[in-house]
């Protein structure tokens, strides 16, 4: 027998002999917190949406997720799946108003039902072009490209696939997008007739959309780059006026950023450092009354991304590794944060900074997990329960975490 066939056949041997990889556990309590924690996903490589995507049905019954295959929807109640859209996309946003999850694939952008499963192609996306929001009352999304024949740096551009995991070279990446000062277009598409208009053009790069979930004329975004070189947040009208700097910096190496509504629509809030990786708040801004709040952080836990109760009582954050800004020792962890404002005994003045504290429970130990992949947390309609994503398992599944903690012996 030739060397080769030989050699072929062993390793055909050898590989039905390998046992399959176990299917993680469908629901355990931690032991180092006492919490419940359930996996959601039952397909390897599926994940919950980016922290600052709405992934919740208007009726907040159903999850969307993404898998290899498309996108999915979770029955919250039942832990039932199916699948919505099949083949290679983009999720942009589940609506606010409808059913429907918003996408895009082969360079046009989409909307599906999640119930009757009825699509339709909204508009063809321009040239290098990236949706990434749709407005409260889905008549209006909003993206961005790069105009001219400039080096498209944009890693949110369609043509890609869903990916999970942050590149190794990233702040390089960042670094030479950001002095590249490529003139960028923000743009809307009109949801009804497929119509496109340009809002704002700039040689910042224009990035992180997202309109707020109350308020269908008001648009958040971002000058993207490392965060100690940019103004990052903004906010504008979608009648182009209405300009507004949300946060100015102070001092040198003040960083800001990952910036996310309340689902209200009220407040705008953000990780901010003073100064970047020493000192951490996760700070709002009352868009109507420029009321500025920050709650203080102890540096384990910093967390990647945050997110609010849609009652605002209660925050989450998803922790992070030693090597993220923070280089927490002991960071990795999902947490669950109280808040509390400190009581004012000096002079009552409506201009300054409203102070207070997290107090912080940890739900789930992610020491397995790799934070390549962000967790990107967020909570359940129900406010019972905190989404995540992780690889705790080896493959990227979604989990949930309860609020509560399980009842003494519960297993």
């Amino acid at each position: 027998m030739p060397r080769l066939l030989l050699f072929l056949l062993l390793a055909v041997c050898a590989a039905a002999q390998t046992p399959a990889a176990a299917e993680p556990p469908r629901t355990w309590i931690d032991k180092d917190t006492g919490h419940r924690v359930v996996r959601l996903t039952d397909e390897p490589d599926s994940a919950s949406l980016y922290f600052n995507q709405n992934g919740f049905t208007a009726d907040g019954k159903k999850l969307i997720y993404t898998t290899p295959e498309g996108i999915s929807a979770l029955d919250l109640a039942a832990r039932t799946a199916k699948p919505v859209v099949k083949g290679r996309v983009r999720v942009i946003v589940t609506g606010r108003k409808s059913q429907k999850v918003y996408y895009t694939k082969d360079g046009a952008v989409f909307s599906t039902d999640v119930d009757s499963g009825e699509t339709r192609e909204i508009a063809k996306l321009p040239p290098r072009g990236s949706v990434t929001t749709v407005n409260a009352d889905e008549t209006l999304l909003a993206g961005t490209y790069i105009e001219g024949q400039g080096t498209d740096y944009n890693p949110n551009r369609p043509a890609q696939p869903q990916q999970l995991d942050q590149p190794r070279n990233k702040g390089e990446m960042m670094e030479q997008r950001l002095a590249a000062r490529l003139p960028m277009a923000l743009f809307l598409i009109d949801t009804r007739t497929g119509s496109t208009r340009v809002l704002h053009r700039a040689t910042d790069w224009l990035n992180h959309l997202e309109f707020s979930p109350a308020d269908p004329s008001l648009l958040m975004f971002c000058h993207e780059g490392p965060w100690h070189k940019v103004d990052r947040i903004w906010t504008i009208r979608t009648d182009g006026t209405q300009l507004t700097k949300i946060h100015t910096r102070t001092m040198a190496m003040e960083i800001f950023g990952h910036e996310f509504w309340s689902p209200d629509g009220k407040v705008i809030w953000y990780d901010l450092q003073t100064p970047r990786g020493e000192d951490f708040w996760l700070a709002g801004f009352e868009v109507q009354t420029g009321r500025r709040t920050w709650y203080h952080l102890q540096r384990n836990e910093w967390s990647i991304h945050f997110n609010v109760t849609r009652d605002g009582k209660l925050f989450c954050g998803d922790g992070g590794d030693p090597g993220q800004v923070a280089k927490a020792p002991d960071g990795q962890w999902i947490y669950l944060f109280r808040a509390e404002l400190l009581q004012n005994r000096g002079i009552d003045d409506k201009s300054f900074v409203q102070p207070g504290v997290f107090r912080a429970e940890k739900l789930v130990n992610m020491a397995k997990h790799q934070y390549r992949l962000e967790p990107n947390v967020s909570f359940t309609p129900d406010e019972k329960w905190v989404v995540f994503r992780s690889n705790i398992f080896g493959p990227t599944y979604t989990f949930a975490v309860e609020v509560a903690k399980a009842a003494p012996g519960q297993q």
